[in-house]
């Protein structure tokens, strides 16, 4: 089969690594792809929403599948723009159509098909600008702290967390007014959950699902969960509190009504459904609904999973998922996120990465990085994604950790406690 990827970040690099594997690949393809895809794969200089070039690209190279790896390219519907061209309607998108992407790409329309099929979830009220005076009267039933989240996609910054009650004011009506344009127009006011996040991951082809190695990634950029968020430093699988009591909750309440409440909407729904779970004193509740892989979760989550990939995937196009088997590796698997200077702020590009061929014992994703003159260089606020194996959390923490030591660039940052919080 001749496969090409979206995308040009971590994730795409893991996915594209495992894929790679799979005796069932004829040639495998990145766009646009980074310094780490063009290792296993080979980079085409696409954007992930050019449909018509991508369009082209597959017929020209004879593509079989494309695998989707970011949500813009799904929110903006390239799953139905395969479908509903003939010449190239009978190539596989793993992804869900443009209506299925609105569980990641509107809070509100994810919060109502929660609420629809009950699904457990915060207590929530989605409000406009014209709508300022209820949603004040909103923020006044809740208890602190207060949850503001933009309804549509703003790159991963538009929910905040604010204790004082004036202050959530003030900062709902600028972003009503447009702090995040117009991802900020609607804006949903939920119930603040005290409890720790994991990421949950399924595969489905619309009727019958895999679940995927349970994940925990680690949004803040300082040590103990402090300071700003970002994209995620690190990752870490499986999840101490995630045990076979937990998932039995979580498959039972929350993946099978989620599976069930798709086919009863008529959503066209063949991909990856990333759970944003919060474990409640051992009750699971939806955070939110991701309709991809997450990042850095897939830099752990393909280490894990020990079946072709690609097989599985092939079951999601032809709607044969069921006769399928997943194997999951019992050890852990760790990735720690090496990280430009500033970010998630400001931070400079183009800075020189040494010591990648030093590493052994450790897979090294690359986030941002592009090959410049036999060299290869920082492209992006996350750079590199070291990924380990081991035993326990901590040996195989302590693998990327020694690793993280040898790669070198300016500036270069990471956190030292990533699995803190977990047994």
């Amino acid at each position: 089969m001749n496969i090409l990827v979206l995308g040009n970040g971590g994730r795409e690099n893991a996915l594209a690594w495992k894929i790679s594997q799979s005796d069932k690949v004829n040639k495998l393809y990145v766009a646009p792809g980074n310094a780490g895809t063009s290792q296993v794969a080979q980079n085409i200089a696409i954007s992930i929403t050019d449909f018509p070039a991508i369009k082209q690209f597959v017929l020209d190279n004879s593509i079989d599948m494309i695998v989707v790896g970011p949500e813009e390219p799904l929110v903006k519907g390239i799953y139905d723009f395969f479908k509903q061209d003939p010449q190239i309607s009978k190539i596989p998108v793993i992804g869900p159509s443009k209506y299925g992407a609105k569980l990641e790409g509107s809070k509100d329309f994810a919060k109502k098909f929660m609420v629809r099929h009950r699904i457990p979830t915060a207590r929530y009220k989605s409000f406009t600008l014209d709508q300022l005076d209820e949603a004040y009267s909103f923020l006044e039933e809740l208890n602190a702290p207060y949850v503001l989240k933009a309804d549509g996609l703003a790159a991963g910054k538009g929910v905040l967390i604010i204790n004082d009650l004036n202050e959530a004011k003030s900062e709902l009506k600028i972003m009503l007014s447009g702090m995040f344009g117009d991802a900020s127009k609607t804006v949903v006011i939920e119930e603040f959950l005290s409890g720790i996040e994991c990421s949950v991951f399924i595969l489905t082809d619309g009727d019958s699902y895999k679940i995927l190695p349970v994940a925990k990634d680690y949004k803040r950029i300082g040590d103990g969960d402090t300071g700003l968020n970002t994209g995620g430093m690190g990752a870490v699988s499986p999840v101490s509190f995630a045990d076979e009591a937990f998932m039995k909750k979580v498959e039972e309440r929350i993946i099978i009504p989620t599976i069930e409440g798709l086919k009863k909407d008529n959503i066209d729904y063949k991909g990856f459904i990333f759970i944003g779970l919060i474990n409640v004193d051992g009750e699971p509740m939806v955070i939110e609904y991701n309709v991809r892989l997450g990042d850095p979760e897939t830099e752990v989550i393909m280490l894990r999973i020990k079946s072709d990939i690609l097989d599985l995937l092939q079951g999601v196009a032809t709607n044969s998922l069921d006769s399928k088997k997943i194997s999951i590796d019992n050890r852990y698997a760790v990735t720690v996120m090496l990280v430009s200077g500033g970010y998630p702020e400001n931070y400079e590009k183009n800075k020189e990465i040494s010591g990648l061929n030093e590493i052994t014992d450790s897979l090294v994703f690359h986030a941002g990085t592009k090959s410049e003159n036999d060299k290869i260089l920082t492209n992006g606020g996350r750079v590199v994604a070291v990924s380990s194996y081991g035993n326990t959390k901590d040996e195989a923490l302590a693998v990327s950790y020694k690793n993280a030591g040898k790669i070198l660039f300016d500036k270069k940052y990471f956190r030292k406690d990533i699995g803190f919080d977990l047994k």
